[in-house]
């Protein structure tokens, strides 16, 4: 049941995967602007915190890497600071952890410390919770999807089922798309604590909905790879221009997914190039 008990079903045989910040939440570059990178500038005492700040927003933002797990981007932040001479921790047991679990999550992350008890593991976890708590006690009234996305949820619903794919934390994705009246056009959430986007897009296909008739809907190329590595469909939402991405998803591109004739080639050139111009 669509908003409720969270399930896919027979329903319909189309799935549109949708990804949460920066492709539906307008929430994407104040969370890494305001809390991601300050906080990890303070949780591991980087000194030179402009050049840090500067490449965190870089790397999560406005590179190959946009919507990177906030993990992973963590450990590209300190090999970056330690190259660049700052006295970072030996951190090759985060590294580790990074490159091998199955869910990069707070969740497994506590999982690794009680193994463990490694210094720079608590403080990737602290760091973590500090900016769940951040984001979910400053930026409550200052969320807000993107214009055009509430109807185009409404109009995709109709004729396909949704399932929110995102690597950003379940509890704060769920409490927006809530927050918004945007949870009753859902049949089914992967945060990050269900795996990758990868591994959600192959749940949902070990269903038995075929591959031609699942759709990836995002802003990263995390969310490109994804689609890939399942031999499913991509629609980009370009950012900074997310209401155009949108308007052209509901009157052009759904259309020709139902029907079949969907050809994402031409949009993966689109977003290819539009991400060519934040490239270094």
């Amino acid at each position: 049941m669509k908003g409720e008990h969270m399930a896919l079903t027979n329903e319909s045989p189309f799935v549109v995967c949708i990804d949460s910040d920066g492709c539906v939440m307008d929430t994407m570059d104040i969370k890494h602007i305001r809390f991601f990178g300050p906080l990890a500038t303070k949780y591991f005492e980087i000194q030179n915190q402009e050049v840090y700040i500067e490449e965190w927003n870089r790397v999560n933002l406005f590179s190959e890497t946009r919507g990177i797990n906030r993990f992973k981007g963590l450990l590209l932040s300190l090999e970056f600071a330690q190259e660049h001479g700052e006295a970072i921790e030996d951190f090759t047991v985060f590294a580790n952890w990074c490159n091998h679990t199955t869910s990069l999550s707070n969740q497994s992350l506590e999982e690794e410390i009680a193994k463990h008890n490694d210094a720079v593991l608590i403080k990737a976890l602290e760091w973590s919770k500090a900016v769940n708590h951040g984001i979910e006690t400053e930026l409550v009234g200052e969320d807000k999807p993107f214009e055009g996305v509430k109807r185009a949820l409404e109009e995709i619903s109709k004729v396909a089922q949704i399932a929110i794919v995102s690597s950003a934390n379940s509890e704060a994705v769920n409490s927006e798309w809530k927050r918004h009246g945007l949870m009753p056009f859902v049949s089914e959430f992967f945060g990050q604590e269900r795996g990758s986007k990868a591994a959600a897009i192959k749940e949902i296909k070990s269903l038995g909905f075929e591959k031609e008739k699942i759709l990836m809907v995002g802003d990263a190329p995390g969310d490109l790879d994804a689609a890939k590595v399942n031999e499913v469909h991509f629609y980009p939402i370009l950012f900074g221009k997310e209401k155009e991405s949108w308007e052209t998803l509901v009157t052009k591109i759904l259309p020709e997914f139902i029907d079949g004739h969907y050809d994402d080639k031409e949009y993966q050139a689109i977003y290819h190039k539009h991400l060519s111009q934040f490239k270094n």
